[in-house]
């Protein structure tokens, strides 16, 4: 089976605004009296923005203090913090890896997907450089769950115009990896603490091109039919 599309999460895999995230989530969380630190951030990761207000405020104990009006206008706090920071990304701050294995990929014609749940995820791609790199970007606006749902990776095949069974999905949370197996894609895995991942590497340092291929090497030789 032809390898045809890999699709990477954004953060974490392709760069990492992990503490940008962290530090707009932390003031405004200190706004409504709820104290979090880097290491409550890690269950924040991978999850859209309304999941992860929903997530502080059981922390804090006070799920039930706000409505949904004002859940909306907390996020919207939330994100207008955080975008007024994407402007410190440049080029530099792509993962290590990460360029050379996406120039890799299109010289070898395999499709370029992103399935990220954050919606600025245009913006952080530009910032990059690296727009024209990507065929697809699924708009996490068009989908109605979160990861661990498939639905994001479903939607980033279809607008690669390829099947989940021909696609590698590359993602560095647990609710990330979940999504990919739930839709049929081969999952990789990027961190230590993560499983259910087909091959697991420790940080994008060790992902490139010959790690893939042979990883789809060996799940599509163990898997095809014996020769008579």
């Amino acid at each position: 089976m032809k390898l045809e599309a890999v699709i990477f999460d954004l953060d974490g895999v392709v760069t990492d605004t992990a503490h940008l995230h962290f530090i707009a989530w932390r003031d405004v969380a200190q706004e409504i009296g709820i104290t979090i630190d880097p290491v409550f951030n890690e269950q924040l990761k991978g999850i859209s923005r309304m999941a992860s207000l929903q997530r502080i405020l059981q922390h804090g104990g006070k799920a039930a203090h706000f409505s949904q009006a004002e859940c909306e206008a907390l996020c919207a706090r939330k994100n207008n913090r955080y975008v007024a920071t994407l402007s410190s990304l440049t080029p530099a701050s792509i993962l290590p890896g990460i360029t050379d294995l996406l120039h890799d990929l299109r010289a070898r014609g395999i499709r370029i997907g992103l399935a990220s749940v954050s919606l600025n995820a245009p913006i952080i791609l530009n910032a990059l450089g690296i727009t024209p790199l990507f065929d697809y970007c699924a708009d996490a606006s068009r989908i109605k769950h979160s990861k661990p749902d498939p639905e994001i990776f479903l939607l980033a095949c279809r607008g690669l115009g390829v099947t989940a069974q021909h696609a590698i999905g590359i993602e560095d949370a647990q609710a990330g990896i979940q999504a990919i197996n739930a839709c049929g894609m081969a999952a990789v895995g990027i961190g230590d603490d993560l499983t259910g991942a087909g091959l697991l590497l420790p940080s994008t340092r060790e992902l490139n091109w010959h790690r893939l291929d042979a990883y789809w090497q060996r799940l599509h030789s163990a898997s095809a039919p014996a020769k008579e």
